[in-house]
C-alpha cells in the first residue's frame, strides 16, 4: 500500500489534528492543499462511493464556501450538483479527507484512523 493521501487545509484545525496523529503514529502521508487543489468530479465519485457516505456528508456545513450557497440552495441540489460544487471549491469539501488504499474517511475520528493504521 502506497502513503495516504490526505486533502487538507491549512488553516483547519482538525487537519493539523489529523496530520498531527499521523505523525505520532508513524504514518507518512502524501499531504495536497485542498483549497489550491480541491478533488476532480472523477476524484470524488469514486472516494464518495468508497467513503460509503452519502455525498452531503461529504459538505463542510459549518465553513463560509456552505454559508454562501445557503442552506436552501443545497437543500435543493441533486447529488451531481453538490459534486460539481465540492470539485470547485475546497473549502466547501469536510476535511481532512484521507484516501488510503480502498479506504477514505472524512473528517478526523480517532478510532477510524487506529482501525486503518
Amino acid at each position: 500500500m502506497g502513503k495516504p493521501l490526505v486533502l487538507s487545509y491549512a488553516g483547519c484545525s482538525t487537519c493539523r489534528k489529523a496530520l498531527k496523529w499521523l505523525s505520532e503514529h508513524g504514518v507518512e502521508a502524501e499531504v495536497r492543499a485542498i483549497v489550491e487543489q480541491p478533488p476532480t468530479v472523477k476524484e470524488l465519485t469514486g472516494w464518495i462511493a468508497a467513503s460509503g457516505l452519502p455525498v452531503r456528508k461529504w459538505l463542510n456545513t459549518s465553513g463560509q464556501s456552505y454559508r454562501a450557497l445557503g442552506k436552501a440552495k443545497v437543500d435543493a441540489a441533486d447529488d451531481a450538483t453538490i459534486v460539481r460544487w465540492l470539485s470547485q471549491d475546497g473549502k466547501l469539501v469536510k476535511r481532512p479527507v484521507l484516501v488510503s488504499g480502498k479506504t477514505v474517511l472524512v473528517g478526523f475520528k480517532v478510532d477510524q484512523y487506529q482501525q486503518l493504521f
